[in-house]
């Protein structure tokens, strides 16, 4: 049984993978390895990426065709570019222009002078070295933006000089392919007339979806919300998304960069985030079909073919990108740690290559072998990009806060210390200002003191989970201690570190739930209090009122509230969290059903 089953399988494979088998394949060898990939530490690109390798031609057999895998699910980068779309306003891709049009030119075009000088140093005639280390110069917009959104470093200002790169070489591909029709045997002869053709049909791609974004889109997905079911919606979002990415193909541009103006356009919609919902499983799903794709189309008969020029072309390629990158970051005022991480996480060739070497075959620029040998030069680098992240995460410089304008901690004294000067610590203070105490404030986020000096406020750098810094800091001396970081664990270090060294001291802390709560009581604190339950309490009696109760008639209950969270808390001081279940207002009974 099981024998016929890998051959209908293999079957399968060869017949397009049209079979249910084939699709039982592809998900059992994501939901394997993934997991077991990311469990390991290594990502799941690598998982995705070794399960196609598995089960593609130069493993089990089961796939034999990956190229066609790879086209279909090539959309996937299609979609997480209209998802990236979606979180940029026109007004902040409009911010971004410096740092697409200037950081991004500047590194595409010193990435191609240098890989150039890879083929040409190999001997190679400068056509085919300018194609081949153009390709290389194109990462993988796949990998990358996934490597973002797994770091949690798509919103974050390194995160997005990475993205706008990425969208400078999405642009960039077409004026590339323009560059390979010339340099082909006979381009020259290409008129000027056929390019401004091509650059004029681009531009009327590009205006065609602004104008249906600005007066089509947004009408059309209001009338399909009143009359439309949810799932016409989301054949509509998909209709949007594929559709602007054909126009922009048709028009010469990159697909990715048809769906990411869509996205765009329609990130000012009220409609945007059920959009977002709408798209984002499909986009999952064929990002880790294309990755899947990538691994069975490494072919390692080429590879082994070819294994000396492979082998001294990808560190080649890798190691001068790197070095282009890791330049013109720091040229760009970038530290040393955020110019390392880019360059390793846009070391890698990408998708773009395989349609720029595509194009270079078949206006005769290179031949069949050499695409070959290029395309898996291209997946190799892409395969290695997890391991090459993982060594820098482990062995690369630790991120670093720059200390400029920032002061240590160092023999302070006031009345009071306060620990954390961040959404709370700032309230805390105002009151104590306002009569005259001094407060010695230290944080250990170093753009948030230099930003609280805009505002007036003197804060040191200083980590208060130290018994050093704590000394520092003037807390022997102090009247009172204060803590209030952004860590639950930093508050109950310094709640028992204060407790046990400064014993007369009196300390208030900040408790971010009743669990903690609890656990700086057995710390020893003077007082805590969660840093929702004012706010919280505020809102309830508010809530009363809009409700139609009487002012007087909302307080009376707001105390009774507090007494029974007071009684509760000292129930649970001495019988555990569940202890106080009891003076919980529940809506069990209230939610039955009638009978």
């Amino acid at each position: 049984m099981a024998g016929e089953a890998v051959a209908a399988a293999e079957a399968a494979g060869h017949h397009g993978g049209t079979d249910l088998v084939s699709v039982v394949v592809l998900l059992a060898a994501a939901v394997i390895a993934v997991p077991l990939f990311r469990r390991l530490g290594l990502g799941s690109v690598l998982g995705y990426l070794a399960a196609g390798l598995v089960i593609g031609p130069f493993g089990l057999g089961v796939f034999q065709d990956a190229q066609s895998i790879i086209h279909v699910a090539e959309l996937g980068v299609v979609l997480f570019l209209f998802i990236i779309g979606l979180e940029m306003q026109p007004s902040r891709l409009w911010a971004m222009r410096g740092e697409i049009f200037g950081l991004g030119l500047v590194q595409v075009a010193g990435a191609i002078a240098a890989l150039t000088c890879v083929g040409l140093a190999l001997g190679f005639p400068i056509a085919q070295s300018f194609v081949a280390g153009t390709g290389f110069v194109l990462t993988s917009t796949a990998i990358v933006m996934q490597m973002l959104e797994e770091r949690g470093q798509m919103a974050l200002p390194k995160g997005r000089r990475i993205v706008a790169i990425l969208l400078l070489e999405d642009l960039a591909i077409v004026p590339l392919l323009a560059l390979v029709a010339f340099l082909a045997p006979g381009g020259a002869e290409v008129t000027v007339a056929d390019r401004l053709t091509g650059v004029a049909m681009g531009l009327a791609a590009i205006a065609a979806l602004v104008l249906a974004g600005r007066y089509l889109l947004d009408p059309m997905f209001r009338l399909l919300a009143r009359f439309g079911a949810r799932e016409v919606m989301t054949a509509a979002a998909l209709l949007v998304v594929l559709g602007a990415a054909v126009l922009m193909q048709a028009g010469g541009l990159s697909m990715a960069m048809g769906a990411f103006l869509a996205g765009v356009l329609l990130s000012e919609s009220s409609f945007r985030h059920q959009l977002e919902a709408d798209v984002e499983p499909f986009r999952g799903l064929l990002l880790g079909l294309f990755f899947l794709g990538v691994g069975m189309a490494l072919d390692l008969t080429t590879i082994a073919a070819n294994w000396g020029l492979i082998a001294i072309c990808v560190p080649a390629y890798v190691i001068l990108k790197m070095g282009v990158i890791y330049g013109v970051a720091r040229m760009t005022r970038a530290g040393h740690g955020e110019a390392l991480e880019r360059a390793v996480l846009m070391a890698q060739g990408g998708e773009f290559a395989f349609v720029l070497y595509a194009t270079a075959t078949q206006v005769g620029i290179i031949d069949g072998a050499a695409n070959a040998v290029l395309t898996a030069i291209i997946i190799v680098s892409m395969a290695l990009t997890p391991l090459m992240i993982l060594l820098h995460d482990r062995f690369g410089p630790k991120a670093t806060a720059a200390m400029d304008g920032v002061d240590a901690v160092e023999e302070l004294s006031a009345r009071v210390l306060l620990i954390g000067f961040g959404r709370m610590g700032q309230i805390i203070s105002q009151p104590l200002l306002a009569r005259g105490h001094s407060l010695s404030i230290i944080d250990t986020d170093a753009q948030a003191i230099r930003d609280a000096g805009d505002f007036g406020f003197k804060v040191w750098y200083g980590d208060g989970t130290r018994l050093d810094i704590l000394h520092a800091a003037g807390a022997a001396e102090a009247s009172l201690i204060i803590a209030a970081p952004n860590s639950r664990e930093a508050v109950t270090k310094i709640a028992e570190l204060a407790k046990a060294e400064f014993p007369l001291v009196p300390v208030l802390a900040r408790a971010f739930d009743r669990e903690h709560a609890l656990d700086l009581v057995k710390a020893g604190v003077e007082f805590q209090i969660r840093e929702t339950l004012e706010s919280a309490l505020v809102i309830g009696r508010e809530a009363l009122i809009r409700l139609g109760d009487a002012p007087e008639e909302a307080d009376d209950v707001m105390t009774a509230i507090r007494g029974r969270d007071i009684e509760r808390f000292a129930m649970e001081c001495v019988g555990g969290i569940y202890a106080g279940r009891s003076m919980l207002h529940g809506n069990k009974d209230l939610a039955e059903p009638a009978q």
